[in-house]
Parts: C-alpha cells; structure tokens; sequence
C-alpha cells in the first residue's frame, strides 16, 4: 500500500503540469472570443514590392464559426470569408460568386496576407491535434507542441510563449518537419479591449521572405453579443451585397 500511495505521488506532478498547459492554452484560445465575438481589425500586408492595407468586420461564435467582411478599400469592400468547423468560403461581389475552399488551397494566402486559409481552419485545434510540455521562468512559459500520431498537421513543431504577469501571448514560431524555422507570429500592444486586457496587434513574418510581414490590429471588439447567431455564419448572408 505505501508504494502504491509513493507511486502516486510521483506520477502527481506530471499529471497536474499536463492539466496546467492544456488550462493555459485553452485560455489563450478563448482570448479573442466569447460565447460569440463581433469586431473590426485592420490587416496591413507589406512586402518589399507593396504595402496594402484592409479595414474588415470579424465575427465568431463558439470555436468552429467566423466571419469576416472587407469594408474598406472600397474595390475590396465586400469581399468575405465564412469558416464553418473545418470548411472555408469566400465571396466576390464584383462576381457574385462563392467559392469553397479545397482542401488543396488550404496552405494558401488568405486575403493576400502571411496568413493561410488553414491557420483560420485550425485556429481553435492545439489541444486536440498536439501533444503539449511546459517549462518556465520567472517571466513566461514555453509551451512545446507536437504533433499527435496518426494526426494530418501542416507544422513539425510549434513553440508558444505566454507571459505570466499578465497571461497573455507573446510569441508563437512554427517549425516544418525537418526541424527548420518557418516563420513567426509576434502578439504586442496589450489593450482593454471589451472588457478583456489582450494584445491589440499579431504580427506574423514569414522567415524565408525577407521583408515580408503582416500586422492584424484589434480596432474594437466585443464578446457575447446577442445579435450574433448562427444566422450570421450562413452562405446567404455571405453573398449579402451592401
């Protein structure tokens, strides 16, 4: 009975340290969403050949729906995407089209930025598609996340640093399978922001294209909105014209 009672305790720690990161992580997810969530970012998108620059409105429900609308510039103004659990369309007013996301196109640009059609796919998936350790200092923990077996994942490992003091993301650098850099996604500008402290501003940069980079800015943004229903994540409203 006593090396039952020690095994115990040994195994203990280990078992409280997996619950601890899955809780952080799991919290760092819902940062920038509620039960429903309904904001405008501005995305800027530079290169060394052009900068450009979007104005869009930014809608969630839960982990699996979003929305996103461009507002402005107004040759864009219109253009939308609509994410459903693990399925993406965008719409095209100036052809009246919606067209589905193949899973093929999933590691392509989305709106023409650093960012991929696959990272608003599995977005809200960490916990569930990689395996998670923690170490830490005074300052910050360094979650390690790799891949699950028998799980389809784009990154051979992804390294997430969160500060303590607040608990907020710093940084998150994605690896390919040969162990290789490929490009990192830097969380500044903490503000309150609906009645969250959260960082304003993820900046992601491609590591094999110099100069290129693109800044997501939180302009505003509120949680648990009635008027968000799943009603606002339907192909109809995505082929609304205004």
């Amino acid at each position: 009975m006593f090396r039952l009672v020690m095994l115990w305790c040994l195994a203990w720690p280990t078992f409280a340290s997996e619950e601890r990161v899955r809780t952080i992580i799991d919290e760092m997810e819902q940062l920038y969403r509620g039960n429903s969530s309904d904001g405008t970012i501005t995305m800027q998108v530079e290169t060394p050949q052009y900068s450009r620059t979007l104005t869009m409105s930014a809608q969630s429900m839960g982990r699996e729906l979003a929305f996103f609308r461009i507002l402005s510039p107004k040759k864009d103004r219109g253009i939308a995407t609509l994410k459903r659990e693990e399925e993406m369309w965008n719409y095209f007013p100036k052809i009246n089209k919606v067209i589905k996301v193949p899973p093929s196109m999933m590691m392509g640009s989305w709106m023409g930025s650093d960012f991929t059609n696959d990272d608003l796919v599995k977005e809200t998936q960490l916990i569930d598609a990689y395996h998670l350790s923690m170490t830490e200092d005074d300052q910050d923990y360094l979650v390690t996340l790799t891949p699950k077996e028998q799980t389809v994942t784009v990154w051979g490992k992804i390294e997430y640093t969160v500060s303590k003091e607040p608990l907020l993301p710093k940084a998150q650098v994605f690896y390919d399978e040969d162990g290789t850099r490929v490009r990192e996604l830097i969380f500044s500008n903490p503000k309150t922001l609906g009645g969250r402290l959260m960082p304003s501003v993820m900046e992601m940069k491609p590591l094999n294209k110099e100069g290129h980079r693109t800044l997501i800015i939180y302009d505003d943004i509120n949680f648990d909105v009635p008027a968000i229903t799943d009603q606002t994540f339907s192909l109809r409203n995505l082929k609304k014209r205004f």
